[in-house]
């Protein structure tokens, strides 16, 4: 890999500014990608975009920036690792998209136009393979408004399958939110559902006998012509979702959810909806439950794990152990209080409730053993 420094001005980086939805942002006469169509959207607020004007005008030096030099067939040669935000306000500044101090650039005296645009930016341009641009960059990424791991991935994993992806995942209002806004966590602009939909797809894979990663997935697909598989795939995830579990009663339950997991299991079995409506509703008035979003896995696996179900309080044990003499009823060794746990007589499953009528201190020893049952 190889890291030279440039120097280039703001008159330089705003020629030929362009900012489209769909194409991201250029500038730098074309030659660079400041928001290519992967990455978040502008996220800098009035104050940050004042104090990047208020730092060129007084010609404080504004930190470093972060180029990549794509390869030499590229459309557009260079790309905005790190500085994005900084080189987008001079750009809406410059391009008249907002003012500075009442005065908007164009309304500007000429001597403070000119030394707006001769103001030079220092940075540095990264050169290398993919793994080496990764490496670099997240040893960089640890000022202004840190990019996150998606985020990351995008730009070192630029090519036609992400610029297609950002059109499904990373919009606003995007499809991949308005079919999974209830149901998958984060927001499309910090790339939350690409990178869910990628997860989801990486541990698909994994699961069909390809050891696979969301960082081994995207590599291995960077140059696909669009990313109508991974697309495809979050969508019959949630669909199968919504067309079993009623999403206007159970929102509250649905949301978060690994539904690409319950998909690969379930989907190909015929559900009784009504008995599974029935059963939810049930369990979300069971006070024993400390973790209602189990309740969708649980009653698909039976596995209380799930529920996170509530356990007997200290004050409860301790004088059960007590009552008991200090001994496990199954084994009848005397322990310390430390040494055994508190095991429900009646099992939950079974209408067992978490009280002290219900309660018996079992050695860790009998607990696993009974538990294992």
């Amino acid at each position: 890999m190889t890291i030279k420094q440039i120097e280039v001005t703001v008159g330089e980086i705003t020629k030929g500014y362009v900012n489209n939805d769909e194409q991201g942002v250029r500038g730098y006469d074309g030659k660079l990608d400041i928001r290519p169509p992967y990455q978040r959207e502008f996220i800098y607020n009035d104050k940050e975009q004042q104090a990047v004007i208020t730092t060129v005008l007084r010609g404080y030096p504004l930190n470093v920036m972060y180029w990549v030099r794509r390869s030499d067939d590229a459309e557009c040669p260079y790309e905005v690792m790190d500085g994005q935000q900084r080189t987008l306000s001079l750009c809406e500044y410059v391009d008249g998209k907002f003012s500075y101090e009442f005065k908007n650039f164009f309304n500007q005296p000429e001597d403070i136009q000119r030394r707006i645009l001769d103001y030079k930016l220092t940075v540095y341009v990264c050169e290398g393979e993919a793994s080496e641009k990764l490496e670099w960059f997240m040893t960089i990424n640890i000022a202004g408004k840190p990019l996150n791991e998606q985020e990351i991935n995008n730009a070192v994993y630029a090519g036609p399958f992400v610029t297609d992806a950002k059109r499904h995942f990373s919009k606003s209002n995007c499809g991949a939110y308005r079919l999974g806004r209830d149901l998958v966590n984060g927001t499309p602009i910090r790339q939350d559902f690409l990178k869910k939909a990628l997860e989801w797809m990486a541990d698909h894979e994994t699961r069909q006998g390809k050891r696979q990663s969301v960082v081994g997935y995207m590599a291995d697909h960077q140059h696909d012509p669009n990313s109508n598989n991974l697309w495809t795939y979050f969508q019959n995830v949630l669909n199968w979702a919504i067309t079993n579990f009623d999403l206007k009663k159970l929102k509250k339950v649905m949301k978060g959810l690994d539904w690409a997991l319950l998909y690969d299991n379930y989907h190909e079995k015929t559900l009784d909806n009504a008995a599974l409506a029935k059963k939810i509703s049930a369990l979300m008035r069971d006070s024993e439950i400390q973790k209602p979003q189990g309740i969708i896995p649980y009653v698909l696996t039976g596995d209380e794990r799930y529920l996170d179900l509530r356990a007997f309080p200290d004050d409860i044990k301790l004088a059960v152990w007590e009552q008991q003499g200090h001994v496990c009823p199954h084994c009848g060794k005397e322990f310390d209080f430390e040494f055994m746990e508190g095991d429900h007589i009646i099992p939950w499953r079974d209408g067992g409730r978490t009280v002290v009528e219900n309660c018996q201190m079992l050695c860790r020893e009998c607990n696993r053993r009974k538990g294992a049952k």
